[in-house]
């Protein structure tokens, strides 16, 4: 674990190269938590929002993950006034595919001329000339995954976006979706405490696709006063969370951790994940107990 006069740097977490060409350190930010209660509206503090986010950069955080939904819309336009110019090495990936009527609710509509209005909308928000990294949020169940998908490599053929990622599948529709375009990424609800996507981990794994986790922080049971996250972070002098990412970074070599928070303090005990090296008893007795 770094010292207590060592600044943590994402860096140690080390890269990855999304679609084989865009190389980012794999412990990076999502901006979710920087909106209002129920991803709705303005965050509570708007300069410590900012503030997190040029933090995050000076930390070595060069992957950004965000979506014109969260807010909406507030995510982005925060990105952009706290980076624009963007560092030479900071890759911005959204999503688009998930709309809101309200805080908390989220309906899916992959469109393609929905999807095609929301990455120009992103394009402008966002300052970008192009989007390193555009994500289909959902699957849209009423229309034809060929049609969602196929709209976003059109995009991408028009220089509007570098690479394709999706969100929320399951083998069979990541491998359909490779039959149409390539698929650069994947983010799907992974953690130390739930670990259903574990077959699509491997399917990343052997497709040299990046694997996203949202929601890296569910300890749940684990974390307990008695139990193996509790003694390994007593051991490592690190807290629960820091290994909790140390184990999702040490389970494969396509995780991209994307932990949020909305303050600078959270962030940097975050980042200090990167430092944490687990032992091979450690890391077998936490991937045997969040197996069970």
């Amino acid at each position: 674990m770094t010292s207590s006069t060592t600044t943590p740097d994402a860096a140690a977490s080390g890269s990855f190269s999304l679609g084989g060409d865009l190389p980012v350190n794999r412990l990076g930010f999502g901006t979710m938590q920087l909106t209002g209660e129920g991803v709705w509206g303005p965050p509570k503090d708007h300069d410590e929002a900012v503030a997190v986010l040029r933090r995050a950069v000076e930390l070595g955080v060069t992957l950004f993950d965000t979506a014109d939904s969260y807010g909406p819309t507030v995510a982005e336009e925060l990105l952009r006034e706290a980076l624009h110019p963007y560092a030479d090495d900071v890759v911005v990936a959204t999503k688009a595919g998930l709309t809101r009527t309200g805080p908390g609710q989220w309906v899916p509509v992959g469109r393609p001329a929905y999807l095609r209005q929301q990455c120009e909308l992103s394009l402008r928000r966002l300052g970008l000339d192009r989007i390193d990294l555009f994500q289909l949020h959902r699957i849209d169940p009423e229309v034809a995954l060929e049609d969602q998908v196929g709209e976003l490599l059109a995009l991408r053929d028009e220089g509007k976006i570098r690479h394709i990622g999706l969100s929320e599948v399951d083998v069979d529709q990541l491998a359909m979706a490779q039959t149409i375009a390539p698929i650069a990424s994947v983010q799907n609800l992974y953690n130390l405490a739930n670990r259903d996507a574990e077959t699509l981990l491997e399917h990343c794994e052997a497709h040299d696709v990046a694997f996203i986790p949202w929601f890296p922080l569910a300890t749940g049971a684990l974390s307990k006063s008695d139990g193996p996250l509790a003694d390994a972070a007593e051991r490592h002098d690190a807290s629960p969370s820091q290994l909790a990412l140390a184990w999702l970074l040490q389970r494969s070599p396509v995780m991209l951790p994307i932990p949020g928070t909305s303050s600078r303090a959270h962030l940097e005990d975050n980042v200090a994940a990167a430092h944490v090296e687990l032992t091979g008893d450690e890391y077998a007795a936490l991937e045997r107990v969040s197996a069970d």
